[in-house]
């Protein structure tokens, strides 16, 4: 067990290279729109996104497709573009007309289609 204290003061050296407060693109949970599209390489672009609050409601199959996206401020702030599906059981399109996203800072958005969260 030689290696064991070697790797643990690897591991805190490491962490005190890194900040104390993570950027949004390293931190792996729900967000508002722009920290949740700024994870993924081109910004999200071709991306399933949904606000939780749909699932809380029984809105099932609802999301929005990203089309393009601008971020500001680390991936915390921005615009974002897409096309909106709601409640589809097969693809159901809102508008074929590209969209801004709203609610972006509002409410907190999740990657993929809305499902239903069963009480």
């Amino acid at each position: 067990m030689l290696w064991t204290p070697v790797r643990s003061n690897v591991a805190n050296s490491i962490k005190k290279l890194l900040p104390r407060e993570l950027p949004p693109s390293l931190v792996g949970k729900r967000g508002n729109l722009y920290e949740v599209l700024s994870r993924w390489p081109n910004g999200g672009v071709g991306k399933f996104v949904h606000q939780t609050r749909w699932s809380t409601k029984q809105i099932e199959g609802s999301y929005w497709l990203v089309t393009r996206s601008k971020f500001k401020c680390e991936g915390k702030h921005g615009k974002a573009w897409g096309l909106l599906y709601w409640k589809t059981s097969v693809d159901k399109l809102v508008s074929p007309k590209e969209q801004r996203i709203g609610g972006s800072l509002k409410y907190i958005w999740d990657e993929g289609p809305s499902v239903t969260k069963k009480a």
